[in-house]
């Protein structure tokens, strides 16, 4: 999600059009959950399954952001450093920090000024824990523990989980490509990971459904699935009709779990599993290929990392429109299309006028930029 490579860097176009997909994923998810808790009945008489494919997908969209950042980090540390086992750990996290923490911080000053100002929507009440513990787990990527704990925080905070994961991830990744120095013993930690996701979902969840989506293990098979898509592709280049079969049998995975996932296939873990090989599958031809995407529909892929961590203010902000106007069946399009357009829009200016200049600043001060 965070692992866009800087502005002029290798980009890979199929790439960023399977971060679109996801962001859309995530964003018609948030629109539909807030009109659901709204009490607007707007998909009666829809087909179930086409509801499913539509509206219950925000999970499903991040799985996909966990095994597109776990395949580019890998890929731009090779490119690097040429072997993992060469990562310059200092500069690994500073360019981390570099990507995720101008925006991180400035997204929690502000939402702890709208809670400071008691704006609904993004006050966080002591029986969720309260504001301090909040902001603590936010800055120390534990908010999915806190989560775990206390219940679903507000929306601006709650998508917060899926960044806890990922960089708890990246914490350990460069040590543990330093501490195990060779690529078998490395890739054998990374099945381990593959292998525990679908008990970290059902087994070592306990019954808590929320941890069972947000637990640390549950998004790390997702993100190692990325890292051993990149490892495996290192140095090798598929023939035409390799890269064809892995693309049908990718999108047919995806399709699988995106548009007919049952509850028998989530009930064994397995179902953001085979989301993500999926997803890998998919990315090997992207990788692989000089696919040229349409432009329009690569923006909010490019900028996915400004897109997720602001749209929450979209999608507010279009519901109170949508309530003021006495909530009119006609409006639920215009509210979705309206909060899919503007979200990439501001993602866009962001990233543009903040995100990458100070990223570029940041990198600049640790040196290379590459």
């Amino acid at each position: 999600m965070a692992s866009a490579p800087a502005r002029g860097a290798h980009r890979i176009d199929g790439v960023d059009l399977l971060r679109t997909l996801a962001i859309l994923f995530v964003l018609m998810n948030h629109v539909n959950v807030r009109l659901s808790i709204s009490k607007v009945p707007f998909k009666q008489g829809m087909p179930q399954q086409l509801v499913h494919a539509l509206f219950n997908n925000g999970q499903n969209g991040v799985r996909i952001f966990f095994a597109i950042s776990g395949f580019l980090i890998t890929s731009m540390s090779l490119r690097r450093w040429g072997k993992l086992s060469a990562i310059d750990l200092r500069r690994f996290y500073r360019l981390r920090f570099a990507r995720i923490a101008p925006l991180l911080l400035t997204l929690l000053a502000v939402l702890s000024l709208l809670h400071a100002g008691h704006v609904s929507d993004y006050v966080i009440s002591d029986q969720r824990g309260g504001f301090w513990p909040a902001l603590f787990a936010a800055l120390t990527f534990h908010i999915n523990l806190q989560e775990a704990t206390h219940g679903y925080l507000p929306g601006s905070w709650d998508i917060l989980w899926s960044l806890s994961v990922e960089e708890v991830f990246y914490i350990g990744f460069p040590l543990a490509c330093l501490i195990l120095r060779r690529k078998a013993l490395l890739i054998l930690l990374l099945i381990a990971f593959v292998a525990i996701g679908p008990f970290a979902r059902t087994v070592l969840a306990h019954g808590n459904g929320l941890w069972s989506d947000y637990s640390y293990l549950s998004g790390m098979d997702a993100i190692a699935l990325g890292c051993l898509t990149a490892i495996f592709l290192e140095g090798r280049q598929f023939p035409r009709k390799a890269r064809f079969a892995c693309a049908i049998t990718g999108a047919a995975l995806m399709i699988l779990i995106l548009g007919f996932g049952t509850n028998a296939i989530g009930r064994t873990g397995l179902d953001m599993t085979i989301l993500a090989l999926g997803t890998c599958l998919l990315i090997v031809p992207a990788a692989q290929s000089n696919l040229r995407g349409p432009q329009l529909l690569l923006i909010p892929g490019r900028n996915s990392y400004e897109v997720y961590m602001t749209h929450m203010f979209v999608v507010f902000a279009g519901l109170h429109l949508f309530i003021m106007a006495g909530k009119p069946m006609w409006g639920v399009p215009l509210y979705f299309i309206g909060a899919v357009v503007t979200a990439a829009l501001v993602g866009a200016l962001i990233a543009r006028y903040f995100s990458e200049p100070v990223n570029q600043w940041l990198r600049g001060a640790s040196g290379k930029t590459s």
